[in-house]
């Protein structure tokens, strides 16, 4: 007797199992989250986008800032970034910075403070 109890309880345990199994299939596909991601453009789309030429703004040991190479002062960096922000929304030029290490800190900061406040939204770091 103690055998047959047995191997109804194991057989009742199977079914428990198989049961939340096809319970745990059936409700986990509704209980995940939809992830929204934004995938990166095809070949096409990117060919048919024109880059505009970056802007290469390079600042000195002395602090002295070069827009594409030619002398600029401090004050007028957000005024030129704006216009630039202006003429295509659409197709942004990459403001690329190349501080000197020597380069005061103050100065870089305002660069990057003139850059945010003009709306570039493409900054990028480069060491030449």
């Amino acid at each position: 007797m103690a055998r047959g109890a047995s191997e109804s309880i194991r057989g009742s345990e199977s079914d428990v199992m198989l049961v939340l199994l096809i319970i745990f299939m059936v409700a986990s596909p509704a209980l995940t989250r939809q992830i929204d991601l934004t995938l990166p453009r095809t070949d096409r789309e990117r060919q048919a986008r024109v880059e505009p030429p970056p802007i290469r703004l390079r600042i000195d040991g002395a602090g002295q800032v070069y827009w594409n190479d030619s002398a600029t002062p401090l004050s007028a960096l957000q005024a030129m970034m704006s216009s630039e922000v202006a003429r295509d929304a659409g197709a942004m030029p990459r403001l690329e910075v190349d501080a000197n290490g020597d380069s005061d800190y103050q100065v870089v900061a305002s660069v990057l403070a003139a850059a945010q406040n003009a709306g570039m939204a493409r900054v990028a770091f480069a060491r030449k």
